[in-house]
């Protein structure tokens, strides 16, 4: 198993940071990666539960990923599972996911921890999607302020 961890600092105070990355329609305006759109989903990390969404890419290309929301603490933390589902919709194997946020300066940082990965080869697709996906966000929260 392979494990990932990714850190980035917002010029956001910790709850603003905090409703950007699980309220509904803020964590649509960056979920996934860039030139990816979000045509379905029931995506609300503000509470625990299942959650979903199906990535589409300029291709037309759909992938699923789901998952339950496993604790929300508001404004610190929330954490869910993550399989993407396979082309048949039966779901591949679950990983782990935490959005950890703290004050950092006069902004708040944001540590995305991905547990339980396949492999190596596995994390380092993880990663590159996470980094263009804080791109998306870090635009959002620059456009917004």
């Amino acid at each position: 198993m392979s494990d990932l961890q990714l850190q980035r600092i917002f010029p956001v105070s910790p709850e603003t940071l905090f409703d950007w990355v699980t309220t509904p329609d803020k964590l649509l305006r960056w979920w996934g990666p860039e030139g990816v759109t979000i045509p379905e989903h029931d995506l609300d990390l503000s509470r625990t539960g299942p959650w979903h969404s199906i990535m589409q890419n300029s291709d037309g290309q759909r992938f699923h990923v789901s998952g339950q929301v496993t604790h929300v603490d508001v404004p610190k933390s929330v954490g869910f599972t993550w399989a993407w589902h396979d082309e048949d919709g039966s779901r591949g194997a679950e990983s782990h996911v935490t959005f950890t946020i703290a004050a950092a300066g006069d902004g708040a940082m944001l540590l995305i921890d991905h547990r339980d990965l396949g492999d190596d080869g596995i994390a380092a697709r993880h990663d590159e999607g996470w980094t263009s996906t804080l791109r998306k966000l870090e635009a959002q929260l620059n456009a917004d302020a």
